[in-house]
């Protein structure tokens, strides 16, 4: 990493002295995820599986201090143009989780770019692989290896593969990007059917440890679920599998049309014949190479002593009974820590320790976003509770995955003194949403003041309990990093005419136990204008309510209401949205 953040310097120095042309550098920069966006460079830095340690938070956190500050008049620029909008501010000195577990930085000039490119490798974080048409950052399941659900902890076979394919030339030059997600546990939490490749570990009848393959899932223009490949590949074989799976891509994928050019295309294009070739290419690869990837028993060994349990972690076990009285003491007096509790901390497969999720979801802060002062706020709960080990959520917050029983108070207390106690996990606030149109350049329509104005209205904790679980995502455009279609109430950013517009979809799901299997969402009715939204929402919202049923003893949730009754009532409910809204006009 260190070398390559050296050559890097060098590129940039080559580029700023007119040695390397426009066109030269751009796939360079790329290659180690600098972007151009609409208003100046973002680095979108590499963070494998989700896993963060406290180290890599403090030298993110510097890093929004220190270098994500716009030059005076790229941001006074960038002001102008959105005070026709009608944002007020830009924020500045922050890094911004992404639904693929990533960070972004939106403001760092190019010019401090080699900085920050060594200042990761001192805690070996990079940009590579991050952009272009390659093997992007492998994900997993932000539970692995502590969720009580777990068949085996997918996290040795993601580094596994990351090894493998980062700067591995037969996967560098795609037909168009490629995304690989794995999930170790009975509940897919990572999203798998909507990615490239999705990977189960499951077991077979005899017991044999291997993954269910599912090849061509994704959004964008054309959302697709993936197609089980085999429902049981041993894993060993594993990486030769994916190989057969790209070099097929390689071959057969489109090269002339850049929205066709996802694997997703080419596997609903061929169907079964798309089947065949990957099997005929794995039976050659294994029969005729002689499985070159084949995992060996021992190195998988070797690269499982890497995921244990962390030291401090392991040396306490006994739950200290005074601590739990207390806990529950204060529960009983703090509305606000029970309903902690209940929302933001989960099971772990140690009884004496739990899952806690640090909601980034609150008023005045774009979704996923985290300033250098949060950053390092979460660094010392992750030492002081967290054995040094955090991992980012695909909806944008972060977990602590080593957090014991006797410690769940003194956490909460410190997460509300640095505003990370929101009790909001999977409400209708623990939203999705992408940077949209105040950043990126490719968005149609701003997604930030949409997903404001929601968390605005929804304030109550109280109501936002009595409607229950909602996934809400929102994309600033077709491309869907906002992942609108698999939310329960997905919104996009749409373009008419030169004003922003938002068709909302609904019945969407990423494949979680409170979603069900991955589908995508129906889209109800033609666009709505911006300020329509929020009401819209309101108004599906009001709907569901009115018409939820009991399940013995819970009510139904949102998302098995859309289900039981379908669309109409709910395109009701918005299209009198639009009607009151015209009357007015």
């Amino acid at each position: 990493m260190e070398s390559r953040a050296a050559q890097f310097r060098d590129q940039i120095e080559r580029w700023q002295d007119g040695r390397l042309s426009e066109d030269a550098f751009r796939p360079l920069r790329l290659q180690n995820g600098w972007y151009v966006q609409r208003h100046a460079p973002m680095l979108r830095v590499a963070v494998p599986y989700g896993e963060l340690s406290s180290a890599q938070l403090r030298v993110l956190a510097r890093i929004a201090r220190e270098y994500d500050e716009p030059e005076a008049e790229v941001y006074r620029q960038a002001m102008e143009a959105q005070r026709k909008l009608g944002t007020v501010r830009l924020p500045t000195n922050q890094a911004h989780f992404t639904t693929r577990t990533n960070v972004q930085f939106n403001w760092i000039p190019l010019s401090k770019a080699a900085d920050v490119m060594d200042l990761l490798a001192t805690v070996n974080m990079h940009g590579i692989q991050t952009s272009g048409n390659c093997i992007r950052n492998i994900s997993c399941d932000e539970r692995a290896g502590v969720a009580p659900d777990e068949i085996a902890d997918p996290r040795p076979f993601a580094e596994i593969m990351r090894q493998w394919t980062t700067l591995h030339p037969e996967f560098a030059f795609l037909p168009r990007k490629f995304k690989i997600a794995i999930s170790g546990a009975k509940e897919d939490r990572a999203a798998t059917g909507w990615h490239d490749v999705g990977l189960r570990l499951v077991h077979d009848e005899n017991g044999e440890l291997g993954f269910r393959v599912s090849v061509g899932g994704g959004m964008g223009r054309t959302p697709v679920i993936g197609t089980v490949l085999r429902e049981f590949l041993p894993w060993r074989h594993i990486m030769n599998y994916i190989e057969a799976v790209v070099r097929v891509y390689n071959q057969f994928g489109r090269r002339d049309n850049k929205y066709k050019a996802r694997i997703k295309i080419l596997v609903k294009a061929e169907g079964q014949r798309f089947i065949d070739e990957v099997e005929e290419e794995f039976r050659q690869i294994v029969d005729h190479d002689g499985g070159p990837h084949t995992i060996p028993q021992a190195e998988f060994d070797r690269m499982s002593a890497y995921f244990i349990v962390p030291p401090a972690a392991a040396e306490r076990r006994a739950g200290d009974p005074a601590a739990a009285a207390a806990l529950q003491a204060a529960a009983r007096q703090t509305p606000q820590l029970q309903r902690w509790l209940e929302r933001n901390v989960a099971p772990h497969k140690d009884p004496s320790m739990r899952i806690v999720t640090l909601s980034f979801k609150r008023p005045l802060q774009a979704p996923g976003d985290a300033s250098a002062e949060q950053l390092e706020r979460v660094a010392d709960l992750v030492d002081r509770f967290s054995s040094g080990e955090a991992r980012v959520t695909h909806t944008q917050n972060i977990v602590l995955p080593w957090v014991h029983v006797d410690d769940l108070l003194s956490l909460w207390h410190a997460a509300v003194a640095v505003q990370l106690a929101s009790a909001n996990v999977h409400l209708l606030t623990d939203m999705i949403s992408c940077p949209g149109g105040d950043f990126c350049a490719l968005a149609n329509a701003r997604s930030l003041p949409i997903a404001q104005s929601i968390m605005e209205r929804y304030q109550d904790l109280d109501e936002l309990n009595d409607i229950g679980e909602v996934d809400l995502h929102i994309s600033g455009c077709i491309n869907s990093c906002g992942h609108h279609h698999s939310g329960h109430i997905g919104i996009l950013g749409v373009d008419k005419d030169g004003a922003e517009w938002y068709q909302v979809t609904l019945g969407g799901a990423d494949g979680s136990a409170r979603s069900g299997d991955a589908r995508s969402g129906k889209v109800i009715g033609p666009s709505f204008a911006s300020h329509e939204v929020t009401d819209v929402v309101d108004a599906v919202l009001g709907c569901y309510v009115a018409l939820r049923e009991r399940r013995g003893e819970r009510r139904e949730t949102f998302i098995e209401t859309v289900r039981r009754v379908g669309l109409d009532p709910f395109k009701a409910a918005a299209d009198a949205v639009r009607a009151t809204a015209q009357e007015r006009v």
